[in-house]
């Protein structure tokens, strides 16, 4: 998105509101085109994840604990800067860029069955399960959220998309209250299923994917492992979307619970 953007809007600068990883990513790209970028994050962010967003050149800005509250700061600071605002879902550029992914799973491994995705606002997902489908309609796809934060579940069973009251879960990077409303129309049309994960299943996919894979993952990243470990169906894909976590919070992670099995 920041590359289609005119010099003129890169050289005033840009904004996201995000719990870390795509803060970090619109850090990364801003940086790499000497793009100013202020990145409006909750106050109860891991500090690796803040860390790793001024690594990178950007202004951090602190707004409540909610999705909400991190967009109405964004859109305040973007009216009286003059800055873009980079969406972290909802846009059809950021959901193109996401398809880039299936187009990856498709090129890397041809006879792939399903491919499980982790869902917060659900950009990933509406950009992968588009692209996928438009190739290769057979394959099946999954949408993994925590089953404290399920907001995508309980608008599909609403038929629109609604807002959850309260969200709580260790994958800080999925507690959005509400999916987008472009979103939530590409995960009608194209995802074969949405399921919930608990906090315990998040915790040993983690400590999994460090002992069997040698894959640092934060819980958010390892949500779609934790559904797949539940199936035995063979060429089976699940995107691993993040590795920002607390190095302490992360010692404990695998140490704890059962041990891995394959």
């Amino acid at each position: 998105m920041i590359a289609q953007l005119s010099p003129d809007a890169r050289a005033t600068g840009v904004i996201t509101y995000s719990s870390g990883n795509h803060g970090q990513a619109v850090a990364i790209v801003a940086e790499a085109f000497k793009a100013p970028a202020v990145i409006v994050m909750p106050e109860t962010t891991p500090r690796v994840k803040v860390d790793g967003v001024r690594r990178h050149g950007a202004e951090v800005v602190f707004a409540g604990t909610t999705s909400a509250d991190r967009k109405t700061c964004a859109e305040g600071i973007a009216r009286s800067r003059g800055l873009t605002i980079v969406p972290p879902f909802d846009h059809p550029w950021i959901i193109a860029g996401q398809g880039t992914t299936g187009l990856e799973i498709l090129e890397q491994h041809s006879q792939v069955r399903s491919i499980y995705v982790p869902m917060g606002g659900g950009g990933q997902i509406a950009g992968v399960s588009a692209a996928v489908k438009r190739m290769r309609s057979s394959v099946r796809i999954v949408g993994v959220e925590p089953v404290r934060a399920a907001r995508m579940t309980a608008s599909l069973a609403a038929g629109s998309p609604i807002a959850l009251p309260t969200t709580a879960s260790i994958a800080d990077g999925l507690l959005t209250l509400r999916p987008g409303d472009l979103t939530f129309a590409h995960v009608q049309a194209f995802v074969d299923e949405v399921v919930t994960v608990t906090d315990e299943e998040l915790a040993s996919a983690i400590k999994w994917l460090f002992h069997e894979a040698k894959i640092v993952a934060e819980p958010s990243g390892a949500a779609a492992v934790a559904a797949a470990r539940r199936t035995s169906e063979p060429d089976t894909v699940a995107v691993v979307s993040g590795g920002n976590v607390d190095p302490d919070a992360f010692a404990g992670y695998i140490r704890e619970g059962p041990e891995p099995s394959v």
